[in-house]
């Protein structure tokens, strides 16, 4: 058993050691590819294709075209301007223009897969995260290849393997107000793809700063939304929301979960919005939004309020400047981080409290124990752990008698003097905090919660345990 353990440490430091050469290999790789372009951007090919993939213009009859576009990309792009709404001119629009992404995750990844495919001349990306495994259910332009690595590399690279005469811009970088006001102003159309509200306030006050137009999109669950701000006069977000929500209200999928095709719904509507304000083709959603609920597959759209003049940001008599855009607290504003870190309660006195080992220590020495889970229920069917009893913390006021008699049980069975103990497990330590406050109020004075919930157990005692 020891020399299969040994064996397996072995292979793990093997894996990681082949993972950390990997992503030095692949780095090194990305920066060759950068230099090159520069290079063929500089010079051309040896093989006279430039370096945006495109034909060389041939004399005397590139210029008859009269509209600037190369044989190869009359080629590419054919099936738009075989369109008479959009054509020669929507195309040609949508090459001259550039466009960024603010997130690489479920909303960014389709919007920058079409947005590369249908020709955006400069698209930039910034993320500052990396690829994990729960990210492929929904950010589809990312690869197992490149977990681990960061977002914006992996996304670079798909937009090129799509579309490699583009160009793109790398942000590898967290967006914040110290930035924002560089990178943004680097691009004609700005698409939040982000999923906390500080972001949304701070990219919104930012291209109402610029004059940028503003793309927004949200998928939460079931449900998503999409309408643009800041465009010919409409509302900035600020507008319809003076006042942020609180921070209860604000849900992420990493909390609430969301059903992948949801934000691919969103994102690709996100995409047609900047290509109908890139090319000047049709009629952008702003003064409207754009409703979209995947279980009854209904799309509505409602109208929203228009400009507000009192607005702090883009009203008739404000002030707001750049400078005092960038000395703006967003975190402290919304009342919500920008991190996307999960939050950490401590409501509790360290004798309220034990550490996942401490509890399996005392399981092993087989204390008589009862074990309330106060996660809901469909997260108690994803993994839970042995001989728990799931109570979740809506209904644990109803279910005070099932608890004692629970506890008066594993006291008889083990003929135990000093009474069974009681501990509470969630998540991630913070539910369970709530349950054991209130269970103290209500006499139940020994309960105790697990340190960090299922996830600090899978992380400090049990690795096989999921997570999610």
């Amino acid at each position: 058993m020891e020399s299969n353990s040994r064996d397996a440490s072995a292979i793990l430091r093997e894996i990681e050691a082949l993972k950390a050469t990997r992503n030095e290999i692949d780095s090194k790789i990305s920066a060759l590819e950068a230099q090159l372009r520069e290079i063929k951007l500089q010079n051309g090919n040896d093989n006279g294709v430039l370096n945006n993939g495109s034909c060389p213009p041939i004399s005397g009859l590139d210029s008859g075209f009269g509209h600037g576009l190369t044989p190869q990309m009359i080629y590419r792009y054919s099936r738009h301007l075989l369109l008479p709404s959009f054509g020669v001119q929507g195309q040609s629009n949508l090459l001259k223009s550039s466009i960024l992404v603010v997130g690489a995750g479920g909303l960014g990844s389709p919007a920058l897969l079409y947005l590369a495919a249908c020709g955006v001349g400069r698209l930039g990306i910034v993320d500052h995260d990396v690829v994990e495994l729960n990210n492929m259910h929904r950010q589809i332009i990312h690869t197992e290849e490149y977990i681990g690595q960061p977002k914006v590399k992996s996304a670079a690279a798909a937009c090129l393997s799509i579309n490699s005469t583009i160009k793109i811009v790398e942000h590898k970088e967290a967006l914040l107000a110290s930035n924002a006001l560089e990178i943004l102003s680097q691009y004609d159309i700005v698409v939040d793809a982000t999923d906390n509200a500080p972001s949304r306030y701070m990219i919104s006050d930012c291209c109402v700063v610029l004059g940028k137009p503003l793309v927004s999109g949200a998928a939460v669950g079931l449900e998503g939304q999409l309408t643009v701000y800041n465009y010919n006069g409409g509302p900035c977000y600020r507008c319809l929301f003076p006042t942020p929500p609180p921070s209860t209200a604000c849900q992420r999928c990493s909390d609430s979960g969301v059903l992948g095709v949801v934000p691919g719904v969103i994102g690709c509507l996100q995409a047609l919005e900047a290509i109908k304000i890139a090319s000047a083709i049709g009629e952008p959603l702003s003064r409207r939004m754009l409703l979209f609920d995947a279980l009854s597959g209904r799309m509505r759209i409602v109208k929203i309020r228009g400009r507000s003049l009192q607005c702090e940001v883009c009203g008739e008599n404000t002030t707001f400047s750049k400078q005092q855009f960038q000395e703006f607290d967003y975190e402290k504003f919304t009342q919500t981080p920008l991190s996307p870190a999960p939050l950490k309660l401590n409501l509790l006195q360290a004798d309220s409290r034990i550490s996942g080992k401490e509890f399996k220590e005392r399981i092993d020495n087989e204390e008589a124990h009862v074990l309330v889970d106060v996660r809901p229920e469909h997260h108690f069917k994803i993994v839970s752990l042995p001989r728990s009893l799931n109570i979740p913390l809506p209904s644990l006021e109803a279910r005070l008698a099932e608890i004692s008699s629970a506890l008066e049980k594993k006291e008889d069975e083990t003929n135990s003097g000093s009474g069974a103990q009681l501990y509470v497990v969630c998540r991630r330590g913070n539910d369970s905090q709530r349950a054991v406050q209130y269970l103290h109020k209500m006499g139940f004075t020994s309960a105790k919660d697990i340190i960090g919930g299922i996830e600090g157990c899978a992380r400090d005692v049990d690795p096989n345990l999921p997570m999610y």
